[in-house]
């Protein structure tokens, strides 16, 4: 039995109709006489959440970061359990399996997963369907693969699937327990290795546009008179000249107005210095890719990504277009066989604009992106040669199947061809540009142009305020004369940077490149295929405008961060915000679809960097927010906590800062917590009150003024207790394990337990002099040797007033 496995039931219905039929419907699959085929609904295995590792981790804890699978496990989700036996059940029927799934990375991964998970050691092929029509299918299915070839495509889904949840899981709980640290009790920062790149480029517009300030500056222009007619010329100053800002801008009006004196002047002669007239053509452009179609739809209808994904998912269903997530813009040259047809088709889907354009249509014409050498699983998005009629599409279906056919069918028209005219003039011993272009065939353009005030234009492109090189020129050569006839200054003012939509935020991400933070690395990162892929840009967006980390604002969808976002970019590391890193781990995953690195190897650099980043998140510093910031260490809140004896406070920044004060009516009694952060507490005024023989400050908590329950200072058990009360909390851990970032110091404090212990047992060091080192710190004690589990210490003798630890150096305490 062939069992095929296709991505989604809708896939499965339409592979089952190309087969010999008849077909017999059953129970989460389709029987056919040419094969049984099935069906998963997308990713129907889900990685393991870190709890499922191990139970500890349900809490978050800085000092179980980061966590690290030792091996990757996944679980079959709760929703497609049913659907799960069943192609379980299928599998160990089968003599042969062919793979159904997309044409793509998480499409190979999502049905080769199920295999592996099943252990299947039966023989696998695999159908590429870049289109659900009838005839595309039974193409695919009579030139089946190995699906072995895809190996390594497989690999590189995995590398994308892993380094996400690392990234993701890790970073999400380190950076925070930082924020809650700072007193965001209910902010959760969700950290992607995409995600956060995106939001950072929309944090990074803001501020751009709030620190703007706007420049004036001037530009001056000469109407020059030459025998064949009147031209405009700009002049361009030296880089010497005064009045200039660093990006050569001329913005001193009064050095302005006076060269504007200067050139209405005798002598008025200047000569035609330079002239050149070049031949140009531009080539048709490429069809659609997922990406840049979701661009142009943006730009041209204000389509969100999103939308122009589903939109283009429903063509692809009704079988009227080809693959939608493609990350292509080439076609196999096998399909020009099919361009009859397809025009054919399109002269009558019902677009008068398509049809008027198909009788220019020349099938003898070869564009470059008929090119099988660009054709990886997937090819450019085109209409199919099934016959579609646009009077029966939603508006959004009609748009964007004919965006995508004229795409297709500028592959059929002439290249545009163009004269490009440039002139310089010398006068005054300065020299002024102009430049010209004219039309010598429009060729494709004739489908992208718009009568606007009577001009044509690129109807895709912004209307330009003048556009410079589109004038005409009067026919001249160099050395000719001209006559200055008029000047004009004009006034320009510099505008900030434009916010990002949706779309061109998506473009962004496609040309991360301009948005890298290593100038050197621009140029390596141009070729990349940026941050995301073609079907999960869209997603991330969106996502992020869900979470409301940013939100869209007017007619253009402009996209503000909100506070909450720049709260996380700002508490991040560069290596999180900038996309350098991110963009060379895409660069990296497409290698290893084509066969370049290892699995073991990319994730081992990203372990590496989840561990460096973790760290980083010990030390970061927030904003502080909440009514009660801890007047110890000033980054952490005191929060309410519960002992056994009643309400006490604690800091937020626990185990950093071990601050706690009494409960006062519901609120923390400030006065006390000062004056505990002043270390005025025990060792200074309270010490000193109970020296004189006064009464222990009331503490109905028993904690925060040293065990007032006994009327003394603190014992080792109070202070543990403290400190399992302080670590309770859900999203507050114990104190940090030896060599965690989260600890007090670089080096971890000596337990004060042994000095409780020698106290109460007297097994001080006998071989050393109790009297012989006075303490350093509280200069009232003396230091003794102390034997602990790490090994032996030096305490003061004034314990727990006095804290002071210190190494040992063969015999002696390392007071140095």
């Amino acid at each position: 039995m062939r069992l095929y496995i296709a991505e989604k039931p809708s896939m499965g219905r339409e592979i089952a109709k190309c087969l010999p039929g008849p077909v017999e419907r059953r129970d989460g699959y389709l029987v056919t006489k040419g094969g049984v085929v099935t069906w998963l609904f997308g990713h129907i295995l889900r990685q393991a959440e870190p709890e499922e590792y191990d139970e500890r981790y349900k809490r978050w804890r800085a000092e179980d970061l980061p966590i690290i699978p030792g091996k990757w496990q996944l679980y079959v989700a709760k929703d497609c359990e049913k659907q799960f036996a069943i192609v379980k059940g299928l599998i160990e029927k089968a003599d042969e399996i062919v793979h159904g799934g997309d044409p793509d990375r998480e499409g190979q991964l999502l049905v080769d997963e199920v295999l592996d998970y099943l252990g299947n050691k039966k023989p696998v092929r695999r159908i590429l369907l870049n289109a659900l029509d009838e005839k595309s299918i039974k193409e695919a299915n009579a030139d089946l693969r190995d699906n072995k070839d895809f190996f390594n495509l497989k690999q590189s889904a995995l590398a994308r699937a892993r380094a996400d949840w690392l990234i993701g899981m890790n970073l999400s709980r380190a950076y925070t327990l930082a924020a809650r640290r700072a007193g965001h009790d209910k902010l959760v920062l969700p950290i992607g290795r995409v995600k956060t790149p995106t939001l950072s480029l929309v944090v990074r517009r803001e501020r751009e546009i709030e620190n703007f300030k706007p420049v004036d500056y001037y530009t001056i222009r000469g109407v020059f008179q030459h025998e064949n007619g009147s031209f405009t010329a700009q002049w361009k100053p030296e880089d010497t000249q005064a009045g200039l800002d660093s990006e050569n801008r001329l913005v001193d009006k009064a050095v302005a107005e006076a060269k504007l004196r200067e050139f209405g002047e005798e002598p008025l002669e200047g000569v035609i210095s330079s002239y050149q007239k070049t031949k140009k053509q531009e080539p048709q452009p490429l069809p659609f890719s997922l990406s840049t179609l979701q661009v142009l739809a943006g730009k041209r209808y204000g389509y969100a990504p999103q939308l122009v994904l589903d939109t283009a998912q429903k063509l692809y269903e009704k079988k009227l277009t080809t693959y939608p997530r493609s990350d292509c813009e080439y076609l196999p040259t096998n399909q020009r066989k099919d361009a009859a047809t397809i025009l054919g088709n399109l002269a009558v889907a019902g677009d008068e604009q398509l049809a008027s354009w198909v009788p220019g249509a020349n099938l003898k014409i070869e564009s470059r992106a008929w090119n099988d050498k660009k054709i990886s699983a997937h090819h450019a998005i085109i209409p199919t040669t099934v016959k579609a009629n646009v009077l029966q599409m939603t508006e959004e279906e009609r748009n964007l199947y004919h965006l995508i056919a004229r795409g297709y069918m500028a592959q059929f028209y002439p290249v545009h061809q163009y004269d490009q005219t440039k002139v310089e003039v010398t006068y005054h011993e300065e020299l002024f540009t102009a430049s010209g272009r004219t039309e010598r065939d429009l060729g494709w353009k004739v489908m992208y142009q718009a009568q606007v005030r009577g001009k044509a234009r690129d109807e895709d492109e912004p209307e330009k305020e003048e556009d410079e090189s589109a004038k005409t020129l009067p026919a001249m050569k160099k050395k000719d004369g001209v006559t200055w006839q008029k000047g004009e200054m004009k006034t320009s003012t510099t505008k900030p940077p434009v916010r990002f939509t949706p779309s061109t935020l998506l473009a962004g991400m496609k040309e991360i490149h301009k948005y890298v933070k290593n100038q050197e690395a621009k140029k390596q990162l141009k070729d990349v295929y940026g941050i995301g892929t073609e079907a999960t840009r869209a997603t991330i967006i969106d996502d992020l405008i869900k979470r409301k980390f940013m939100k869209p604002t007017g007619k253009k969808k402009y996209l503000v961060p909100t506070p909450a976002a720049y709260i996380l970019v700002d508490a991040l590391p560069d290596e999180m915000t900038y996309p350098d890193s991110t963009a060379i781990w895409e660069d990296r995953l497409h290698s290893m679809a084509e066969g370049e690195g290892t699995l073991s190897e990319f994730l081992a650099g990203q372990i590496e960097f989840t561990k460096q980043l973790c760290a980083k998140a010990g030390h970061v510093k927030m904003e502080v927010t909440g009514d009660n910031v801890c007047p110890r260490c000033g980054q952490g809140v005191l929060q309410q906590r519960k002992g056994k004896n009643g309400l006490f406070w604690g800091c937020s920044n626990y185990p950093k800062c071990r601050l706690t004060c009494n409960d006062k009516e519901g609120q923390p009694d400030m006065e006390d917590a000062k004056s505990r952060a002043a270390g005025r507490s025990f060792v200074g005024s309270a010490a000193a009150g109970q020296a004189r023989g006064a009464a222990a400050p009331m503490n109905p908590a028993g904690y925060g003024s040293y065990s007032s329950r006994r009327g003394g200072a603190p014992s080792a058990a109070d202070m543990a207790e403290i400190d399992a009360l302080l670590a309770g909390g859900e999203l507050y851990g114990a104190p940090p394990a030896r060599n965690s970032w989260g600890g007090f110091q670089d080096k971890p404090r000596y337990s004060a337990s042994p000095m409780e212990q020698s106290k109460k047992a007297g097994t001080l060091d006998k071989g050393a002099d109790k009297d012989k080192y006075l303490c350093p710190r509280c200069r009232e004690g003396h230091l003794h040797l102390h034997r602990g589990k790490n090994g032996p210490f030096w305490g003061c003798s004034n314990y727990p007033r006095c804290t002071a630890t210190f190494d040992d150096d063969k015999g002696a305490p390392l007071l140095n």
